[in-house]
């Protein structure tokens, strides 16, 4: 609504000055024409209408010399209002009346009307969005950690089973498992007993008649496997004395029963030798059963936390242990899908892990699998932000908003009272706010836009580049496209492609200034993300920094790219930096924001390289790429020089190389130079036969048909102008149109004014001027023309010279250097006079690598044989 009125008064302004400048042409026009009877509409005698003819002639050379003279401060100003009254267009309709100001008078409302109460409807949605809980998702970070830390306590449960080898070790049918579970982990005095016993059956015999007589005495001590260690002490020389005195206690245990029997009936049904070989085989098992209990006991001295004991890890089987793992993995993950929210009750992920554990695994393993799922599981729910806010705008979009009913003269709000929010919402509606402009604001957004204006005027003087006003004019419109998007309500605005733009046209300097005042006055005027402040003028830098240096269409097309992640990542790294320090990031909703940015970067990016041509071409403009293919030699204009005048040509390469080296060495623009001079002689086509490199021996015109100095002289002349009609018939930028002038400047054509000297000592009647034998000029007015200009003019000497030395060669031409020199032709050019030795130089430099010596080669002989 503000920004059309903005536009709405500005569109009145423009309206009323192109009425007054309507009536104001047709005043002149009545006094300069005549009515039907040929006498002035104004019927004004002849003298006054001499009288206004005079004023005029006055008037317009001094008005147009005072246009001239006062240019650059009235762009100035132009600059200023129109970068005030754009980024300053909230300011034109500032409230009087604001929530806090005191109200003058007494204000009723003029009619009845029903109006939103937004405070308390933004209360109400608040709570909306507040009244509910928060929705939960999975953590696939703490997932992954919590199935990490079971594999690797299930890894250490493996690497302990290891040492004691399979389980059960031998077949069930002749050692139940009980029997070899007891074998693997009884007492070594226990296991020397049992092999007594079962090698000697008639002392077991009699042991168990011994057991019965002490069983009645009421004197057995039974002995069991975890008792600590059973006194038994086998003599080599008479074991049996030990077993007689000890087998009472031993045949109390079960287990030792149990194994002397299953061992007995084995010895019994097969040879000596196959028991032999079993007892090896239990010892064996034995040692390694022992290794898994260091193994065991170092583990939970290493990590008293450890889950593990011999019991619950040893005396498994391999097919229990292998369904324990299997079992624990699938409860986990069955869990950790239903998820564990923080603060869930430590009794009821007990209960949650029995009810999977008793299904999935065995009944003796199910504590131990318990215990290690209580280890690891812990809560891996977490707030999904992104979900929460969607349900949270749904909830409060739902709330139905809070309208008041305001009656006709009903008091909206008393003299001397407090504007509170409500008062302000119903003057809004009732638009009895008063609105201003405001004036002291603007006053000083136009004080910081002028201060940027006059940084921005310094910074042009220092730099190298010369600013037309079109070229002001265009970086004014590039700056004003900034805060216009800003206006339409999207953070996407133009940084890159007036970072490109500007960069390209201008030069670095140039563009990253603008970006950077731009960067400071934008926030002042304008409400706007300072993060997307920085992160587009991070991508306008770049551009402005890297756009001159390129020479084709595909690097600007990869710079383009380069901008767009130069502004998603900036984006994204400050949301990252100030989301860690001042609440948690949602990780997807910022990656999703910068990849936007980024696409708008390079959006603008690609906009800036389709308006480029049309910019050139209607502010006049070259940029390094359109040079570069200006000096394409399959050009229109230069194929037909190669073609028309090939004398022409072949001299327009070796200046254009001449040129080209001494722009390079002396920090001029090496591309304007040999575009410039492939372009500085085009109109020697008008007439090829006129210029002695392209009669290729043929007789000279000038003197064999024309025989006039002063037709010659004009014929030499006119290359210059009928090259100026051929540049601009092809649209030649200025910039190289200003080569085919400036490169002849005003010097004189010797050699047919010597000859028109000569013709006036033989006739006294005839006068030569000067004048009819010099260049119209102008004179070269920059470094480059100049440079073009001295090496067109040493050219010629240096393709005249054959066997001379590199130190004649310099010597000539500073010969003829200081004659131009001397001459005026380059006392606006910007060329130095120290610099004029250095230019001999660098072209003697180039002519020895043209004329370099050769080997001669032997002359071969002929066989006529």
């Amino acid at each position: 609504m503000k920004t059309q009125q903005f536009f709405q008064s500005l569109t009145q302004k423009l309206t009323f000055w192109r009425r007054e400048y309507k009536m104001l042409h047709r005043q002149m026009h009545l006094l300069k024409t005549s009515g039907k009877d040929g006498y002035p509409i104004a019927r004004a005698s002849s003298s006054m209408t001499q009288s206004v003819k005079d004023k005029k002639n006055v008037i317009y050379p001094v008005g147009s010399r005072w246009v001239k003279a006062k240019r650059y401060p009235v762009v100035f100003a132009i600059a200023v209002v129109l970068l005030t009254g754009v980024m300053g267009q909230k300011l034109y309709n500032q409230p009087q009346l604001q929530v806090g100001t005191i109200a003058p008078q007494t204000i009723r409302a003029p009619a009845t009307a029903r109006i939103e109460n937004k405070k308390k409807t933004e209360e109400k949605r608040k709570a909306a969005t507040q009244s509910f809980l928060p929705v939960l998702m999975i953590d696939a970070q703490i997932n992954a950690e919590i199935k990490e830390n079971l594999q690797q306590m299930l890894q250490e449960g493996n690497e302990i089973r290891t040492s004691v080898g399979s389980f059960p070790f031998f077949d069930t049918f002749i050692l139940s498992v009980s029997t070899q579970r007891y074998l693997r982990s009884c007492s070594d005095a226990e296991w020397q007993a049992l092999l007594l016993t079962v090698e000697n059956p008639d002392k077991h015999k009699s042991g168990v008649l011994a057991q019965k007589q002490t069983s009645q005495r009421g004197q057995i001590k039974r002995i069991t496997p975890s008792s600590p260690h059973v006194p038994v002490s086998v003599s080599t020389s008479n074991p049996f004395n030990t077993l007689d005195s000890k087998s009472n206690d031993l045949f109390q245990n079960i287990d030792f029963t149990q194994a002397v029997a299953e061992l007995e009936t084995y010895y019994l049904t097969t040879s000596k030798q196959n028991l032999s070989s079993l007892n090896a085989q239990i010892t064996k098992v034995r040692q390694g059963y022992k290794e898994a209990k260091t193994k065991l006991a170092d583990l939970v001295s290493a990590k008293p936390e450890t889950v593990y004991d011999e019991a619950s890890l040893l005396n498994l089987s391999d097919e229990e242990w292998a369904k324990t793992q299997m079992g624990i993995q699938l409860s986990l993950a069955r869990i950790l899908t239903q998820g564990v929210s923080p603060g869930l009750p430590q009794s009821l992920l007990r209960n949650a892990v029995n009810l999977h554990v008793q299904t999935l695994v065995p009944k003796d393993a199910e504590p131990l699998a318990t215990k290690l799922l209580l280890a690891v599981l812990k809560p891996n729910l977490k707030k999904d932000e992104l979900r929460t806010q969607l349900i949270a705008a749904k909830a409060a979009a739902q709330v139905e908003p809070v309208i008041i009913t305001v009656h006709k003269g009903e008091v909206i709000v008393r003299q001397g009272q407090k504007i509170t929010a409500w008062n302000f919402d119903v003057l809004e509606h009732y638009h009895l706010i008063q609105r201003e402009v405001h004036w002291l604001g603007l006053i000083q957004l136009g004080g910081a836009v002028t201060g940027c204006v006059i940084i921005f005027a310094l910074v042009e003087r220092r730099t190298k580049c010369r600013l037309r006003q079109s070229d002001r004019l265009l970086v004014l419109l590039l700056s004003l496209s900034v805060p216009l998007v800003l206006m339409m309500g999207t953070p996407y605005t133009t940084w890159s492609a007036v970072g490109l733009l500007l960069g390209s046209f201008y030069g670095p300097t140039l563009g990253m200034t603008v970006i950077a005042l731009l960067s400071l006055l934008l926030p002042i005027s304008l409400e706007m993300s300072k993060i997307a402040l920085l992160a587009g003028a991070a991508g306008g830098v770049l551009g402005s920094y890297i756009a001159q240096r390129l020479r084709s269409r595909e690097e600007l097309a990869l710079l383009s790219v380069a901008i767009a992640f130069t502004e998603g990542g900036v984006y994204l790294i400050i949301k990252l930096l100030i989301s860690a320090a001042f609440g948690l990031p949602i990780y997807y909703i910022l990656l999703q924001e910068a990849t936007l940015f980024a696409l708008s970067g390079l959006v603008w990016s690609i906009v800036a390289m389709g308006l480029s041509p049309y910019l050139e071409k209607l502010f006049d403009l070259v940029t390094p790429i359109r040079l570069a293919e200006l000096a394409n030699p399959n050009r229109p204009l230069l194929k037909r020089l190669a073609t028309e005048t090939p004398g022409t040509f072949q001299h327009t390469l070796l200046v254009a190389t001449l040129a080209e080296a001494a722009a390079k060495q002396l920090g001029c623009n090496v591309e304007l130079v040999r575009a410039g001079a492939l372009y500085h002689d085009i109109g020697k086509m008008h007439d090829p036969m006129s210029f002695i490199e392209n009669q290729m021996g043929q007789p000279n015109k000038h003197d064999t048909e024309i025989k006039d100095p002063w037709k010659s002289a004009q014929i030499i002349k006119k290359h210059v102008s009928e090259g100026l009609v051929m540049a601009r018939r092809h649209s030649l930028p200025s910039s190289i149109q200003a080569f085919i002038p400036e490169h002849q400047g005003t010097m004189q054509i010797a050699y047919f004014y010597h000859q028109a000297q000569q013709m006036a000592q033989a006739d006294p009647s005839i006068k030569v001027m000067e004048t009819d034998f010099s260049y119209d000029g102008p004179i070269p007015q920059s470094r480059e023309t100049g440079i073009v200009m001295l090496a067109d003019t040493c050219e010629a000497a240096l393709r005249s010279l054959r066997d001379a030395t590199p130190e004649k060669a310099l010597a000539m031409l500073n010969n003829i250097l200081r004659a131009r020199w001397q001459d005026n032709q380059l006392v606006d050019s910007g060329l130095k006079r120290e610099e004029m030795t250095q230019i001999a130089e660098i072209f003697v430099q180039v002519w020895q690598q043209f004329h370099h010596k050769r080997i001669a080669y032997p002359k071969s002989t002929v066989n006529n044989k």
